[in-house]
């Protein structure tokens, strides 16, 4: 056999196992559509969340992996925040804005390394925490980067851990990396030059939607700047956003695959101090490849060749000791941790991945599959259409994930009617059909929270009536919640009737939603019958599955009371930090079935504590989630101790106890054994 023969040969190999790696990524990372819907949902949610708010008040932006796409075991959620002053680059700037009702700041970055600043206080009116930060520098009132940090990681969320510029920490499971920054309108001028350097990639259009939107100064200095402490890192956050949904797919998993590369392969036993590449190393080595056009034809035939030419260029830059920031190539990111020997012995572990070639992704058990596939299948059919790597239901279930665990809006009525003034506005602007359902989400949530914290309200005045008008109002607004939400957001209205003492309206709410869940094409969470389910809801829009179909949790905002029975763990929850408790659909109907029946009918009463007794002693994770078995043991018990069972309730109490405190109510558990004696 000839040489062209062979080398054919190991090509065509190469475009198989790079195709198979392709479909692969499709199926952990996501495909194009999934992360389109994730982009869109987290767009649709920002935009809320900020035009809801007063112009003088914060602004948020999501950053890192999870706004980019990513959902990957570790990708964590970066939040960005930022008031109203603005930073400028020369005072020419002023001219733009009203000093009397705006504060500004001036960078001055004549004595900082190259990506990095002093931020000089050029106006008397600031937010308390800016002044608190103040620090003289040549005669000036500059803000000290470092004290800006303490001051603010601690306040945004309690409990908070500096790292970098950021307050981190785990809320409802999930890590999470907060930073309070400040924004500037205007591009960089140090960073003019990567304008000129875009003929190929972005496009034009790209590129001016970046310089438009300026760009943030993080609270952290060069750790060999001459002033570390009081410096601030200008950060690309948006820009690297705007780029990386600018990306074709293809090129978006060879980011991914990076990633991975770097977590299970190079980063693999190593201690953290030892870890000193990271995925924004990743992330720049794409953009530079793509900017380059060093790869004609990125598509999943040459994925694995994408990936190969990134990480070479990520070994030349570890032998080099360069780094070159993507937008200020002069700011060199490895100036500050990767030399001498950390350098050294960094390259040699490199090199050995390096001289093994593309075998060493073998290394990645997941990465590994998708390649021994190949090769132990050489006529394997592999799908090039992205289209069915994932059924109807899979992406159902991902997308109805993603709406319900995007961030609770704030508590108060005021926001409230600013959320829902802001939906309204928005139903009338172009959205994609992602973004439709989630403001359908968003609209049933904001009407219960609206009618609880209304009727909190008024049972707090002296009267403690609801006046006939109102009462038929807040029970208008909680048929259109069902209307809207998902079937298990009728027991809302089934809540607001027990509150208000109308046992037999609450109860025939709850037989119709149990008749609804009891349908076996009913999907909660991962439980569900695919066959049912498409035979039900099959090819139907969105809107209609959610309202049909989908059963999810019961979140609680903390800040309102929905019933006097949970009143003492979600303020022991509050208490803790946790916004919300979580609680399954079924747990909070057996529980609200057994509250109403003790009224009016004693043996169903006890037939529905049989059952909720039942779910929660046996259910093996079908449909009381893992994570809240901790509020469901609680309530069991709740319902034992009112039911005057202590010793069942003592034993519900301790198992609570003894789950993952994902609602964080120990306290309030605690309490309730000390009420048993």
């Amino acid at each position: 056999m000839d040489s062209p023969s062979i080398t054919s040969q190991i090509e065509t190999g190469i475009q198989h196992m790079s195709e198979s790696v392709f479909v692969g990524l499709c199926r952990t990372v996501g495909t194009s559509q999934q992360v389109a819907m994730r982009r869109d949902m987290m767009d649709i949610e920002e935009m809320v969340t900020n035009k809801a708010r007063k112009s003088n008040q914060e602004t948020s932006m999501l950053s890192g992996s999870y706004r980019e796409g990513f959902r990957m075991k570790g990708s964590d959620m970066d939040t960005m925040y930022w008031f109203n002053e603005r930073v400028i680059w020369d005072l020419s700037q002023t001219q733009f804005y009203n000093v009397q009702r705006q504060s500004l700041i001036l960078s001055v970055a004549s004595e900082s390394p190259p990506g990095f600043t002093l931020l000089k206080l050029l106006t008397p009116r600031a937010e308390s925490s800016v002044i608190s930060a103040l620090v003289t520098i040549n005669g000036g009132w500059y803000i000290s980067s470092s004290k800006y940090r303490e001051i603010t990681c601690s306040n945004i969320m309690p409990n908070s851990t500096v790292h970098g510029p950021c307050g981190s920490g785990v809320i409802e499971g999930v890590e999470y990396d907060y930073a309070r920054c400040f924004v500037c309108d205007f591009w960089p001028p140090s960073a003019s030059s990567w304008i000129d350097r875009c003929h190929t990639w972005p496009q034009p259009q790209v590129v001016r939607d970046i310089v438009r939107s300026g760009c943030h100064f993080v609270a952290i200095g060069h750790k060999l700047g001459n002033h570390e402490s009081n410096e601030w890192r200008i950060s690309f956050s948006l820009a690297e956003q705007k780029l990386v949904y600018s990306m074709n797919h293809c090129q978006f998993l060879t980011y991914g695959l990076l990633k991975l590369f770097l977590k299970e392969v190079i980063n693999n036993g190593l201690g953290d101090a030892e870890k000193l590449l990271c995925s924004y190393h990743m992330k720049t080595a794409v953009f530079w490849m793509i900017q380059q056009n060093t790869i004609p034809n990125w598509c999943p035939q040459n994925l694995l060749k994408c990936f190969w030419y990134c990480f070479k260029l990520i070994l030349k830059w570890v032998y080099e000791g360069v780094c070159p920031n993507f937008f200020l190539p002069e700011n060199n990111m490895f100036l500050s941790n990767i030399h001498g020997g950390a350098q050294n012995r960094l390259f040699i572990r490199l090199y050995g991945f390096y001289e093994k070639g593309l075998a060493s992704l073998l290394y990645s058990p997941p990465l590994s599959s998708y390649i021994m596939n190949v090769l132990y299948n050489h006529r394997l059919s592999i799908c090039k259409d992205e289209q069915p790597l994932v059924s109807e239901i899979e992406f159902d279930h991902a997308m109805f994930s993603e709406i319900y665990t995007s961030p609770i809006p704030s508590s108060g009525i005021y926001l409230i009617r600013k959320y829902l003034n802001t939906v309204q506005q928005l139903t009338v602007s172009p959205l994609t059909q992602y973004q439709v359902v989630m403001l359908q989400v968003l609209t049933a949530f904001l009407l219960h929270s609206a009618v609880f914290t209304l009727q909190n309200m008024y049972s707090n005045t002296t009267e403690n009536k609801l006046m006939y008008i109102d009462d038929r109002m807040f029970c208008h607004m909680l048929k259109l919640t069902a209307k809207f939400g998902c079937i298990s957001d009728r027991l809302y209205l089934a809540m607001y009737y027990y509150k208000t003492l109308r046992y037999t309206e609450a109860s025939s709410v709850i037989e119709m939603t149990k008749v609804k869940l009891d349908q076996p094409y009913v999907m909660y969470k991962v439980t569900v019958d695919a066959e049912r389910y498409t035979e039900a809801v099959g090819g139907q829009s969105w809107s209609t599955k959610l309202r049909h179909a989908v059963a999810e949790n019961i979140i609680l905002n903390n800040s309102i009371i929905y019933i006097n029975e949970l009143k003492t763990e979600q303020m022991v929850s509050l208490q803790n930090h946790i916004p919300c408790l979580h609680i399954p659909p079924l747990v909070v109907l057996h529980m609200l079935e057994f509250l109403c029946y003790r009224h009016i009918d004693t043996m169903r009463a006890q037939t529905a504590l049989n059952d909720l007794q039942v779910l929660v002693h046996h259910d093996q994770g079908r449909y009381v989630d893992v994570d809240l078995r901790d509020i469901s043991w609680q309530i069991l018990g709740i319902c034992q101790q009112i039911s005057g069972n202590l010793q069942a309730a003592l034993y519900s109490y301790q198992q609570s106890l003894e789950r993952n405190p994902f609602n964080k109510t120990q306290s309030a558990t605690l309490m309730r054994i000390h009420e048993l004696g």
